[in-house]
């Protein structure tokens, strides 16, 4: 089978002989992360689509994508003669897709998927909207291995130690504040269904998963035990035997849900309902009370410890004379040799390469020109890339993963001269930006709460982004990592508080469609500011190390608290990076960062 219209048809086919009315396909894998290994990347397989967040909702008459805004453009133009109409999630006027299946299925229809695949969180949300009709759900649907016959095998890599100089805590101490929390919580076991709960636990990082360090694994926590679940040949001998020390015993990965249904019925059970598959879930015997909740490893993990935030100071000093190097080459050679939005993305990973304890790209790096730049997460092929020329805007979001740290950083250039729209697009985005970066706020502050604040300028003139303002970012594990965000959104990360040392990004967007798209994305340290009366109160601290593009910045439409800001933040640039360039880079950064004219220093 080679395009989707064969699939499809063949998928239906197999629905019909099941008595299947429906099938849902989620853009997951057992561990329902948003980072997934390409065995379990069933959608981009199926639909053409690559984005990384998906359903798929098929029937006898129906196929249809389900995304959010920061994919609507891809989504339109990868599906094309597919077969799959895209549904916008978030948009009025079309219906989650859990909502759809309510409204469009008969009464008794039959709704298949794969349980290992699916949560139980979304589960219980069909059940609830299809108790009317008598929909009946079946969890034991896998069509996709049959049919797929030449889906990538996993990874045979092994994992491998990350070092206590590197995250601050060894992994019996981490072992003892859950289980600490676990006893203030009365809980008597916690299964931990998040790969990177486990590797941030266990102090150990995997290559099952292109740009995130995982193993794939799950775990349970216990009063005297760990069961570390995994495939056993993934585990050098040297780590089996400190994992032995601490009482933490290997299992094979496929007896997970045997061993959760052996558990004592008398006992108690912590679950993230986000993150556990419908199977692991129904394995869990009927009598043990079940507490639902955000995993404590994912709580423990937002708050980087003293060792981790010193190290992301070195990381992003590393990923800072990185990007430096490449927008330094990048000048000096575009109009001079082809240079692609492919290329690109090969030639910022070679000087980051040159970086120590650079391990790879943290995700696929987004090189954007022009109206490229209006697909918020556009990754170029050898088909659509476009040529780099002396004459638009560039938007080029990248990151690194090193065993210092993770980096996540985006910014947008002029290649040419740029027009007057471009300059004030550019400057109430880099507005926004500040804004978030001054932001002064009392602790128990939320994500939603600060979110105008990068929002308001653009707001005034009647522009918008679809997507949130800032994510949380793991340390050398996932760049996208939560619980807390920053976003309008008054749900799941956003109920967060803000705490100090919570690894956040800033980046706020202006896109327009067919033209170009203009981002400018730092991450922040939150720390604590002043105690008054009122109060603790917290601000960030900007940690990425790249200049601003001035030519883009129209400095009338900044005030001085932001120009003071911009130059206060290009002269830290420039005096962290220069001494570790080469005269002629030197001097060219020192352009870079010279001070706006409008400054009173």
């Amino acid at each position: 089978m080679h395009n989707s219209l064969e699939k499809l048809a063949v998928i239906r086919n197999s629905m019909k002989e099941s008595c299947i009315d429906a099938l849902i396909i989620p853009n997951t894998d057992p561990h329902l992360c948003e980072y997934v290994p390409d065995h379990w990347r069933i959608i981009s397989w199926l639909t053409g689509f690559t984005g990384s967040a998906a359903t798929v909702v098929i029937t006898g008459s129906f196929a249809g994508l389900w995304t959010d805004s920061r994919y609507f453009i891809q989504a339109e133009k990868q599906l094309i003669d597919t077969g799959f109409e895209l549904k916008k999630r978030g948009d009025p006027d079309s219906a989650d897709y859990t909502e759809w299946i309510a409204r469009n299925l008969e009464d008794g229809s039959r709704v298949g998927f794969d349980g290992r695949t699916f949560s139980i969180k979304q589960k219980k949300k069909l059940e609830v909207l299809t108790k009317e009709k008598k929909i009946v759900l079946r969890s034991d649907f896998d069509i996709i291995s049959a049919i797929w016959n030449d889906r990538p095998a996993m990874s045979s890599s092994p994992a491998f130690d990350h070092p206590v100089e590197y995250c601050g805590k060894g992994r019996a101490f981490k072992i003892a504040e859950v289980r600490e929390q676990m006893k203030k919580m009365d809980i008597d076991y916690h299964l931990l269904t998040s790969p990177d709960d486990i590797m941030w636990l266990l102090n150990i990082r995997g290559r099952d998963v292109t740009y995130s360090p995982l193993l794939s694994a799950f775990a349970i926590i216990g009063g005297e035990q760990v069961l570390f679940f995994a495939d056993e040949n993934k585990i050098p001998f040297t780590l089996a035997k400190e994992f032995d020390k601490i009482n933490v015993v290997i299992l094979p990965y496929e007896e997970t849900a045997g061993i959760i249904s052996a558990l004592p019925s008398d006992s108690s059970i912590l679950i993230n309902p986000g993150t556990i598959s419908v199977s692991l879930y129904e394995s869990i015997p009927p009598e043990m009370r079940i507490a639902e909740n955000l995993s404590i490893p994912s709580i423990l993990k937002s708050i980087k410890n003293k060792i981790e935030i010193e190290n992301i100071g070195k990381v992003m000093l590393k990923d800072g004379v990185a990007l430096t190097k490449f927008f330094f080459w990048l000048e000096n050679n575009i109009g001079k040799e082809q240079i692609t939005e492919f290329s690109l993305a090969d030639k910022i990973l070679e000087f980051r390469s040159m970086q120590s304890d650079f391990l790879e790209a943290s995700f696929s790096t987004i090189a954007a020109f022009n109206e490229h730049g209006a697909l918020p997460h556009y990754t170029a092929t050898p088909d659509s890339s476009l040529l780099i020329e002396p004459n638009g805007i560039l938007l080029i979001d990248s990151g690194g993963q090193y065993l210092d740290g993770t980096t996540d950083i985006t910014r947008t250039i002029a290649t040419g001269v740029p027009a007057g729209i471009q300059i004030k697009d550019f400057t109430l985005v880099l507005k926004g930006m500040i804004s978030i970066a001054l932001a002064k706020f009392p602790l128990g502050t939320k994500g939603y709460q600060l979110d105008i604040l990068a929002r308001k300028a653009l707001w005034e003139n009647g522009l918008n982004y679809g997507h949130g303002t800032g994510h949380g970012v793991g340390f050398c594990l996932n760049v996208h990592e939560g619980p807390q965000s920053i976003s309008p959104a008054v749900q799941s990360g956003n109920q967060i508080i803000m705490e100090p040392g919570m690894l956040i990004s800033d980046e706020p967007a202006v896109y327009r469609e067919g033209k170009y798209g203009i981002r400018t994305e730092n991450l922040m340290v939150c720390y604590e500011d002043e105690e008054t009366e009122f109060g603790q109160f917290l601000k960030f601290d900007t940690v990425s190390l790249c200049y601003i593009d001035k030519t883009l910045i129209d400095e009338s439409l900044l005030d001085q608290k932001e120009i003071e800001w911009l130059n206060a933040y290009h002269s830290e640039i420039y005096e962290k990076l220069s001494p570790l360039l080469t005269p002629e880079e030197k001097r060219w950064l020192k352009d870079k960062t010279n001070l706006l004219h409008n400054s009173l220093h």
